[in-house]
């Protein structure tokens, strides 16, 4: 072969090489895009099952959401029966379960979620309003679960001492079994009738939320740092960390800048699943705290049997819970480039 040949051969190699490369980027893109529509469909089927669980369960109550509020004293009077079947019809109530699942699901369909039986509020404003308090409150508590879990983590991962090791991950186990109303009041007692530190009740500030978010990080703590250190323990056996121990790289930068990194997938697996144990904690926290928020309307509407409001509470938890899972799935190629790979089909 001559020379003249090879020097000429070497332009179409290089562009050959770069065509490859831009045909595996738009491969991979299409990949990525294609999986994150089918999970947008996912995410639109949950909040379909989540609407339809949710009419169907409250049409299988045997109370009568009507008359609950006609006696809402509490007291045995006579009901106009005119004004019962008017307020029947004006919420569909005396058509059949067809007929009412349809038109409750073309209204939500269109962004209308219809109006509370209790109060005719919209149930769009009743959320809207209520929204702004819980979501302070689950992410304060979320912040404090993760800067507490990891933290702890990382310390049971640098002692050596076994017995004092194991004893820092015994408090996240012990944690996980406590009730979170016997926490709230345990903390009540504590830093409110004790020492007056922090108010009692209310959405006064930021003092009032203080308390209330403990009372929700304390359990998510304790399973992010049960998922973290077992996580960690596992990426510390792996041969890279030897590498850089040969290099000398020191144990606390070690742990902070590469293994904290690769454990932390599990965690953010768990991402949705801790936002939403944290929704369900606020109806138990607004509830002893006296709070305004998602939990306590979730707690009158449910005892009230107010169907409308309560499938917009379902309807809200649980696209809240699409979104945060949507968002970690976007987050994951961030944090573990090799997820990106297996998702676009690389190499296949």
């Amino acid at each position: 072969m001559s020379e003249e040949t090879v020097v000429s051969d070497t332009p179409v190699l290089t562009t050959s090489v770069a065509a490859s490369a831009a045909h595996s980027r738009a491969r991979a893109l299409q990949h990525t895009v294609v999986y994150l529509l089918s999970r947008v469909g996912q995410g639109l089927f949950v909040l379909w099952a989540a609407f339809s669980l949710s009419f169907l369960i409250l049409y299988a109550l045997p109370s009568d959401p009507v008359s609950i509020m006609l006696n809402q004293s509490g007291e045995q009077s006579v009901v106009d029966q005119q004004q019962v079947a008017a307020l029947r019809a004006q919420y569909h109530l005396d058509e059949p379960l067809p007929v009412q699942y349809g038109i409750a699901l073309w209204s939500a369909l269109h962004l209308d979620l219809g109006r509370s039986i209790q109060t005719g509020q919209p149930v769009a404003a009743a959320l809207v309003k209520a929204l702004p308090a819980t979501a302070a409150l689950t992410f304060l508590a979320l912040a404090v679960s993760l800067l507490a879990g990891v933290g702890l983590a990382m310390l049971a991962s640098l002692i050596r001492l076994r017995w004092l090791r194991d004893l820092l991950l015994g408090v996240p186990a012990l944690s996980v079994s406590l009730p979170t109303f016997w926490i709230g009041l345990l903390l009540l007692q504590g830093f409110s009738f004790g020492w007056h530190w922090f108010p009692a009740m209310g959405n006064q500030g930021l003092a009032s939320l203080v308390l209330p978010a403990l009372t929700l990080a304390i359990p998510t703590t304790a399973v992010i740092a049960q998922v973290l250190s077992r996580s960690m323990a596992a990426t510390l056996q792996q041969p890279f960390v030897e590498v850089l121990r040969a290099k000398g790289l020191s144990a606390a930068r070690l742990q902070r800048v590469h293994v904290l990194h690769n454990a932390a997938v599990p965690v953010l697996s768990l991402s949705g699943v801790i936002v939403g144990n944290l929704l369900a904690g606020s109806v138990v926290t607004e509830t002893v705290f006296s709070r305004e928020g998602i939990g306590r309307l979730a707690q009158g509407a449910v005892s009230t049997q107010d169907i409308p409001l309560v499938q917009g509470i379902v309807v809200l938890a649980a696209a809240m819970f699409v979104v945060v899972n949507l968002l970690v799935d976007v987050l994951y190629p961030l944090i573990d480039p090799r997820m990106s790979v297996a998702r676009s089909g690389v190499g296949r």
